[in-house]
């Protein structure tokens, strides 16, 4: 047994391996309602046939206006909780775990989705958009400048998660992931480059991570004990006086007291910034958290092959490996990986209709 085969309990969630499916937004709800479909279905279905362990939802927005687009999903109402369920069954079906990201987009939201030969930008309000909100009224470049919050409007969303959070275990999902990363609105209030607050949600450490703090509160009351609850935490702005590994480190080690189990650790989005992308770049974050917060920890960013995931867990820099665009282009990415690093066919999970055409080490090589 390889370790990216091997099982990983959460509380009272045992995952069938370590290959998980990360979030990634898909910009397809038909009705700007907030409603998944048959797109959102057949994406994650076929994932859950390919052998991923556990699926993440793309950003779910816990309110209306904090979709990043008029087109994502919610789960602000009990429509949008029957469409999940629908899917939340057939992954099942399939012996995949599933989790919804919960998320809300903050200054970066009502965008449009970026398709090709669509508009960039903020959308008006003429248009489907909404007026937007942050920790500081201050623009992401290219966007409408938001409105800063008060503190009744955080405690709003902070009370949106809880219930967001009680719709995902009424919808039979495995786990929930709270989106703090890649500049929307819990990274916003983390930012020193985007908090400028003075108030008990801003200036110091203690003030910048206060809101999330609240919010992993609000959705941990609102899941079972044995019910794992995940973070996705963006480690670094890589600009100088921005949010740094080091503070990751400490809010994981925090947040470790109030009923995280896992950190997904991606990196960026607050602000424009020079990233020096390349194979398993933040990978090195992971396993600061891993170490320094002792907690389990997911790596992500451009890892693509099965032996290089193999050594990414190997060598004790994750528990687990989120993949995205590879997992776009070939959703039975796990199948494939498991013949490449030996492992026996039937533990690749392969469907009973798809059996025949499991990979081997000759048909690898032919």
């Amino acid at each position: 047994m390889t370790k990216l085969f091997e099982p990983l309990t959460l509380r009272g969630l045992t995952v069938r391996n370590r290959v998980w499916l990360a979030p990634m937004c898909q910009y397809s709800v038909e009705r700007q309602d907030g409603v998944p479909t048959d797109w959102h279905l057949v994406n994650l279905g076929s994932r859950a046939q390919g052998g991923f362990g556990l699926l993440l939802t793309e950003a779910t927005a816990v309110v209306p206006e904090g979709r990043i687009s008029p087109q994502d999903t919610g789960l602000w109402n009990d429509e949008q909780r029957d469409a999940w369920a629908r899917i939340v069954d057939f992954a099942h079906s399939q012996g995949a775990a599933i989790g919804v990201q919960l998320a809300h987009a903050g200054r970066k939201a009502s965008t449009y989705r970026g398709f090709a030969d669509e508009p960039q930008g903020s959308v008006p309000d003429g248009d489907g958009g909404w007026p937007t909100v942050s920790s500081s009224a201050e623009a992401f470049p290219g966007y409408d400048a938001p409105r800063e919050m008060t503190v009744a409007d955080i405690e709003a969303v902070v009370e949106a998660f809880g219930v967001a959070a009680r719709r995902s275990v009424q919808a039979g999902f495995d786990t929930v992931e709270v989106h703090g990363a890649h500049g929307y609105l819990i990274h916003q209030f983390l930012s020193p480059l985007t908090n400028h607050r003075t108030d008990g949600y801003g200036g110091d450490f203690d003030g910048r991570t206060r809101f999330l703090v609240e919010i992993v509160d609000a959705v941990r009351a609102n899941v079972p004990e044995q019910m794992p609850v995940l973070l996705r935490l963006s480690a670094t702005d890589w600009t100088e006086g921005g949010w740094d590994a080091e503070q990751t480190v400490a809010v994981s080690a925090l947040l470790k007291g109030h009923g995280v189990d896992l950190v997904d650790v991606s990196s960026g989005g607050a602000v424009h910034a020079d990233i020096p992308v390349g194979p398993g770049y933040q990978v090195p974050f992971a396993r600061a958290v891993r170490e320094g917060a002792d907690l389990p920890s997911g790596a992500v960013g451009l890892i693509t092959e099965a032996e290089q995931a193999e050594r990414v867990l190997e060598s004790g820099d994750a528990d687990v490996v989120l993949l995205a665009r590879a997992a776009l282009r070939e959703p039975a990415w796990p199948q494939r990986a498991a013949a490449e690093l030996g492992v026996d066919w039937q533990q690749a999970s392969y469907p009973d209709q798809y059996a025949r055409a499991h990979w081997t080490p000759e048909l690898l090589a032919s």
